[in-house]
């Protein structure tokens, strides 16, 4: 590894961006009131909340921290005004004078009851006023909206819904985004990077539905605030213990059980400063229980997974809104056993915190995170070695925030570093370890301007690779134009890079493990381009373009389109090399890097479009995507299409509220999927050792094992996938404060057999989850 010198990545970064970091100490206010928004009877921040002055131009809406600032004011006497359908209507006289710096916090308490009317909040506001491109907010109503298995709604149930995302099965399945491969995805919780969010059973995630405050999902075109990936990025932000009273939840179904309590530690006080924490824990017993429960599935194994997840949390609120965090995860993958075909465990463990600081006089909003994670797994194979790979990182991130009347500038500073040790065999069967230490600087600067029609927002990212000694400049735009009050067009694009590879194999029967390694030194020096022209390679980096265009339109108060087109250009990926026939020793210096290195250079495109229609009231949501993509790699010798290429995605989520006080709620989940590549079996043959040299005979010379001819790259096609998920859930409410949900639910209501893996040695077929019948329980107090 070369050594990293912090001064000389600074000394790289233009004279202004250090210009922008300073004027967060200066005294930018010109008549400004800003201030934060609150839940009174939680304390918890009311996000996306709109507050304008009476009478004026001047509004914006709060963001993921409840936080609003309304600047360039000029002096006067003015109307703070706070109206929503769910809170009591707020208004306040204040005075405004130039160069003064108002501060007003808000508690805000919820009315007694509510009318069946469209919900007037900030998502209009936000779609007339931000870029937009490619981002999904996702709250935990909205996760709830989807039938729940074992009535445990989940995050990871609510991604595969979304535009653009691929999910290869129930059952040890991944996400991809929009032609990208998992660890292209970055994974942020509470500002800190998680390696590894979703369980082997790919219907839950490690986040508990019920701590999450909000997760801002970008399927592409993301600002310079993101770095370090190349397809999208999930920033989740759990939210903080009720700081008026304790309070908890219990949970129970066959699938398993979870817990939370949560509660002060010092209540809310009227000025909004308290402290509070909470806890949650989530443990599944499928192993046990399904066995007994569905003793039809796996020849009566049932389904062998059982995962655990702790999350705590203590917040401290201070009377002016700044706020500071405490957090800590214990995640794992405890057993996952497919029928002796692979044995699976991983473990996840992390601490961090992070803060909010509001300075007295200033109209900037500082925030920033700390972390410390370890992410290892282990994969052990019948007939083969095991394989095993560990991550520790960190990251730390700083940034400020500056409203503009209108216009938002932010800028930043983030570090990130990670050591990787990973144990694995090569394609000739030898084992081969590598470890790796890596540091990344990265700076951002974006300003998104608002004006009139247009909305743009261009950023820059400044990423300095230390253990590559590689310095990489990422442009990013993104712009909307308003056509007219229900039109609007949008595009983003923008340069992507990451250091950080997975290795896995497209030719593993189940694909579970997936090897973390920084960009590898021993790899080829020469690519060959699609047009057979060679270039030199001058670092192992992957890099991406994505180019965005689309519109959103809402066709009533109610309905929306929103239709985007996309192309991402991969110019470098990193992948294990599976055309690999020698051994990279000094006797085969004089064969090509192509057909001896462990890790190769890859390229490739993808393109698709996402068509959304979604309908949403006070009892009735729906939402339709539909996907059209299309994907494409050439690894130097061959175009191939990668496991995840799926030609034809829809997705139909449906729920609504019934009964008088909405005690009753039905929904449904149905995904139509065209068929994944695969490689095929092509034959078998007697593969031959050479352990006894010059005296093997081997005309008469058995192995004890078959060795398996493929057919060409993925140039199979899986069947169609597809399955519906229906669930009622009734609520009855005990008192005031308690209350009880009993649900019902069927998974793979019609017993659609769709297919899991199928043994390459024995031709066995093996499906993903068949119809399963579920009850859940939970008990709020």
């Amino acid at each position: 590894m070369k050594p990293i010198c912090y001064m000389q990545a600074f000394s790289r970064v233009p004279l202004v961006f250090i210009c922008l970091m300073a004027i967060a100490f200066g005294t930018l206010a010109q008549g400004t009131i800003r201030g934060f928004i609150k839940d009174k009877e939680t304390g918890q921040s009311v996000i996306f909340q709109p507050i304008g002055l009476v009478g004026t131009q001047y509004g914006t809406a709060t963001d993921e921290n409840g936080f609003y600032s309304l600047t360039k004011i000029p002096p006067g006497t003015y109307t703070i005004i706070i109206s929503s359908l769910d809170y009591e209507e707020i208004t306040e006289t204040v005075s405004v004078e130039n160069d003064r710096v108002i501060a007003r916090n808000y508690l805000l308490e919820k009315k007694i009851a509510t009318t069946d009317v469209v919900e007037i909040n900030g998502d209009k506001s936000d779609q007339r006023n931000n870029t937009n491109v490619s981002v999904e907010t996702i709250r935990p109503q909205d996760i709830k909206r989807i039938p729940g298995v074992g009535g445990q709604p989940d995050l990871a149930q609510m991604l595969t819904t979304l535009p653009g995302f691929i999910s290869t099965g129930d059952q040890g399945g991944q996400i991809y985004v929009r032609g990208g491969s998992p660890v292209q995805n970055k994974v942020l919780l509470d500002g800190m990077i998680v390696y590894n969010a979703f369980h082997s059973i790919g219907l839950f995630s490690v986040f508990d539905t019920e701590i999450i405050g909000n997760a801002d999902v970008y399927t592409g075109g993301f600002g310079a605030q993101f770095g370090g990936r190349i397809s999208s990025v999930m920033d989740v932000t759990t939210r903080d213990g009720n700081k008026r009273e304790h309070r908890g939840k219990l949970s129970v179904s066959p699938f398993g059980a979870n817990a939370i309590v949560e509660g002060p530690l010092k209540k809310l006080s009227e000025k909004g400063s308290g402290i509070s924490y909470i806890l949650s824990v989530k443990h599944s017993y499928l192993d046990k229980t399904s066995p007994i429960i569905y003793p039809y599935i796996n020849d009566g194994e049932g389904l062998p997974f059982s995962f655990t997840d702790l999350y705590g949390k203590i917040s401290f609120g201070g009377n002016n809104g700044s706020k500071f965090n405490l957090f800590g995860f214990n995640f794992q993958d405890a057993v996952v056993n497919y029928r002796a075909l692979a044995n699976l465990s991983w473990k996840n463990t992390g601490v961090g915190g992070n803060f909010v600081i509001v300075p007295a006089t200033s109209a900037v909003l500082i925030s920033g995170n700390f972390a410390k994670s370890r992410y290892a797994i282990t994969l052990k194979e019948d007939n083969l070695p095991d394989r095993s790979s560990s991550i520790d990182g960190f990251n730390f991130g700083l940034d400020f925030k500056y409203v503009i009347k209108n216009d938002v500038l932010k800028y930043g500073i983030e570090i990130v570093g990670f050591a990787t040790d990973f144990t694995t065999f090569n394609p000739l069967g030898v084992q081969v370890q590598y470890g790796q230490n890596t540091t990344e600087l990265n700076l951002f600067a974006t300003y998104k301007i608002n004006r009139g029609r247009w909305v743009v927002e261009p950023g820059f990212r400044f990423q300095y690779y230390g253990s590559l000694s590689v310095f990489s400049p990422e442009p990013r735009l993104s712009a909307k134009f308003k056509v007219n009050e229900r039109l609007r067009i949008k595009g983003a694009t923008g340069i992507y890079t990451q250091n950080l590879m997975a290795t896995n194999s497209d030719r593993d029967v189940v694909n579970l493990f997936y090897g973390f390694l920084g960009g590898p030194e021993n790899i080829q020096t020469q690519f060959t381009k699609p047009d057979l022209a060679v270039r030199d390679v001058k670092n192992p980096l992957q890099r991406a373009i994505h180019y965005i265009l689309g519109f959103e339109f809402d066709i009533t108060e109610r309905l929306n389109l929103n239709v985007e087109g996309y192309y991402r250009d991969f110019t470098q990926i990193s992948n294990t090399n599976r055309n690999k026939v020698f051994a990279d020793t000094p006797a085969n210096s004089d064969r090509p890097d192509a057909l001896k290195k462990d890790f190769v250079l890859e390229s490739g495109w993808a393109a698709g479009c996402d068509i959304v229609f979604k309908y949403e009231d006070k009892r009735n949501y729906v939402n339709l995507v539909y996907s059209l993509g299309k994907v494409r790699r050439w690894d130097g010798f061959q175009w191939y299409y990668p496991v995840f290429d799926r030609r034809h995605n829809v997705n139909v989520v449906a729920s609504r509220f019934l009964g008088k006080e909405k005690q009753y709620e039905l929904n449904l989940r149905w995904n139509l999927g065209s068929g994944l590549a695969f490689t095929q079996t092509q034959g078998y043959y007697q593969p031959q050792g050479v352990d006894q040299g010059v005296a093997l005979d081997y005309v008469t010379s058995n192995s004890s094992s078959l060795g398996i001819q493929y057919a060409g790259l993925n140039e199979g096609r899986l069947p169609y996938y597809h399955r519906l998920d229906m669930g009622i859930k009734r609520t009855y409410k005990l008192t005031n404060r308690a209350k009880l949900e009993v649900n019902i639910g069927l998974t793979n209501a019609y017993n659609r057999a769709n297919v899991f893996y199928i043994d390459r040695v024995t031709s066995e077929r093996v499906d993903q989850l068949p119809f399963m019948p579920n009850v859940g329980i939970n008990f709020n107090y």
